[in-house]
């Protein structure tokens, strides 16, 4: 049973001693003046090859379910916005939603610390921005635009930030690159990780099982994450894989299956990944997720699934409004300020749109600007000869 426990520093002490009364037999309480809450896990954690696994109860405060929502909140937003402005024709080339699976990212974000890193496949809007860049800067990268993070040269599939290696169009490519980046932090002794993500799709890449084993030779600060969203491209896992338990797959490498829909729950999961492969060495996160558009904006999304089973998730799985209501009925957000968050984001994520779709192109110049990021020779390589002047445009900017 979900229940309060909190600090109430507004509270009359009368209404305090109500309030202790009601947790201590049991009984739940809600009221508006909570700034802290104990919540139970709903879905329990598996584990493989773990005796001890993450913490089921969890503490929550009113500071921290301000910006989980407000980051989930903003990140389907930006889905929504980019959906649209690909049904415009003014995004062009691939674009790949992450709506529905918020929770995964938010969460995982909440853990990280500032020497931690992520890397990622394609489905990484909302990791941009959680990771820095600001909605226009992934907005306007999606429409090719100037304000876009990386000047509108990299897309849908390559946006990145400091402590962010990017989303990766290879399928599986960018769990052995994350397997590098561990071991620069096991190199470097800084006490960082790195978290790579895949999906269940991507989970029989023969390069998945190599980094698994690398990373557990070497016992290097790697989580892999595999963001079970239970389709991959349009199969389903049960048709894709021998073996649908996907945090048990690292064979000797221990591993987690949480709840994805969750962001708590992910939250605690991630939070004892990094301590265990600080001393331990690799863990195998499964986060079970969904999402709610087909894989890419060009698939559908309904050949190969019922619209009556994306409604259900949607009615009752969804993780914005399972945290919206878990908040509410907890006393940390109350409707209003919820309404004042949406609010709000809908104002920023509309304006960002604005600009994506105005901002000018980069013009023709921009192709042989920033090819390397500390060019060694005066020029760069044309057609024929070495004959265009190399130039740093965005030297300095933590892009």
């Amino acid at each position: 049973m979900l229940r309060t426990l909190s600090r109430c520093s507004e509270l009359p002490v009368v209404a305090k001693q109500l309030q202790k009364n009601a947790a201590q037999s049991g009984v739940q309480k809600s009221n508006k003046y909570a700034t802290e809450a104990t919540v139970q896990v709903h879905r329990p954690f598996k584990l493989h090859r773990l005796d001890k696994g993450p913490e089921s109860t969890v503490t929550l405060t009113k500071e921290d379910a301000t910006k989980y929502y407000t980051q989930m909140q903003t990140i389907r937003r930006i889905e929504t916005a980019a959906g649209n402005l690909y049904k415009e024709k003014i995004i062009r080339g691939f674009c790949h939603l992450y709506s529905g699976q918020e929770a995964c990212a938010v969460g995982m974000k909440a853990a990280m610390r500032e020497q931690d890193n992520i890397i990622s496949a394609y489905r990484v809007h909302g990791w941009t921005y959680l990771m820095g860049v600001p909605p226009v800067g992934v907005l306007a990268e999606l429409t090719g635009r100037q304000s876009g993070c990386a000047l509108g040269k990299g897309g849908s599939m390559h946006m990145y930030a400091p402590n962010f290696f990017g989303g990766n169009g290879i399928v599986g490519a960018q769990v052995p690159l994350g397997t590098g980046v561990a071991l620069a932090c096991q190199y470097k002794g800084n006490g960082g990780v790195c978290l790579s993500l895949y999906g269940d799709g991507a989970a029989n890449q023969g390069q998945v099982f190599e980094s698994y084993n690398m990373a557990a030779l070497w016992k290097l600060p790697a989580i892999f994450v595999c963001e079970n969203n239970n389709y991959a491209m349009g199969t389903s896992t049960a048709r894709g894989s021998s073996n649908t338990d996907y945090y048990t797959r690292g064979d000797v490498v221990p591993g987690i299956w949480v709840d994805g829909m969750d962001i708590l729950a992910v939250r605690s999961a991630t939070e004892f990944a990094i301590e265990y492969v600080n001393k331990v060495g690799p863990i195998v996160l499964e986060t079970n997720t969904y999402r709610y558009s087909g894989h890419s904006m060009s698939d559908p999304g309904t050949s190969y699934r019922t619209r009556e089973e994306i409604q259900e998730v949607r009615q009752k799985r969804d993780p914005i409004t399972s945290f919206k209501e878990l908040c509410i009925e907890h006393g940390l957000l109350s409707a209003d300020e919820i309404k004042e968050i949406d609010t709000k984001v809908r104002k920023e994520i509309d304006e960002a749109t604005q600009v994506a779709k105005n901002d000018k192109e980069l013009p023709v110049t921009g192709l042989w600007t920033d090819v390397y990021s500390n060019n060694l020779e005066p020029k760069i390589r044309g057609l024929s000869s070495y004959n265009i002047a190399h130039i740093s445009q965005r030297k300095g900017v933590n892009h």
